[in-house]
């Protein structure tokens, strides 16, 4: 179904204002040549009560001009009166010289350059709104098992010098001795360490200079948090 009526006239804009009614566009699905035909025949929105025309109006003018030059379909001949209301080959050779040409009127590039401003602030409240997020700050839980020499070492004591351990990003956790062998406990303690700020490899070193109490340390878990 096409929309063919003189759109200069009130009995016209109300044919095509109930027509817009049911239809997204003047023919087919897809914006079309036959739009362009009643845009520029409408030359503006009309005032007034057809809620649809201004509608569609606004839809179609949210294009730039050099886009609707290449949509596809068939111009409508007459819908003013009977008047073509799209210039023929020269104003088709223009839009091929150049897409950005408009060809429809002061009126669409102040509406164009009234969507890009309220495009540009909408996506500078978005970035600053973005930018005032906290950052994630990614950490790791970690358990080690700390070996001792022997029976003989002091496991309350070897706790003490690890947890003596002190580096930004490490905050240390429970621990509990578990039993090895021939009497031996090793310590298993945990800890959460911010990843940009603790090396794992250092955190061992650190424990291992307790070379009295510490034969050696293994990571027994290691978890992304």
């Amino acid at each position: 179904m096409v929309f063919s009526g003189d759109v200069k006239t009130p009995k016209g804009l109300q044919e095509l204002n109930t027509f817009l009614a049911d239809n997204s566009y003047i023919e087919g699905f897809v914006p079309s040549k036959a739009d362009v035909s009643v845009f520029d025949a409408l030359g503006k929105a009309p005032a007034g009560d057809y809620v649809h025309i201004q509608r569609w109006y606004r839809h179609i003018a949210s294009f730039a001009a050099g886009e609707r030059s290449s949509w596809g379909g068939q111009a409508l001949p007459q819908v003013a009166g009977g008047k073509p209301t799209v210039a023929p080959a020269k104003a088709a050779a223009a839009a091929d010289d150049d897409d950005d040409v408009d060809l429809f009127g002061s009126e669409d590039e102040e509406e164009s350059a009234e969507a890009a401003k309220l495009k540009e602030e909408r996506l500078a409240a978005y970035n600053a709104k973005k930018s005032k997020k906290p950052a994630l700050i990614a950490k790791s839980s970690i358990i080690l098992d700390v070996k001792p020499w022997d029976d003989e070492t002091d496991m309350k004591e070897m706790e003490k010098n690890v947890r003596s351990i002190e580096m930004d990003g490490l905050l240390w956790g429970a621990a509990k001795l578990v039993p090895v062998g021939y009497g031996i406990l090793k310590l298993q303690i945990c800890c959460v360490i911010e990843d940009d700020k603790v090396s794992v490899d250092e955190l061992q070193e650190k424990i291992q200079d307790f070379e009295d109490y510490v034969q050696s340390v293994d990571i027994a878990a290691f978890n992304k948090i």
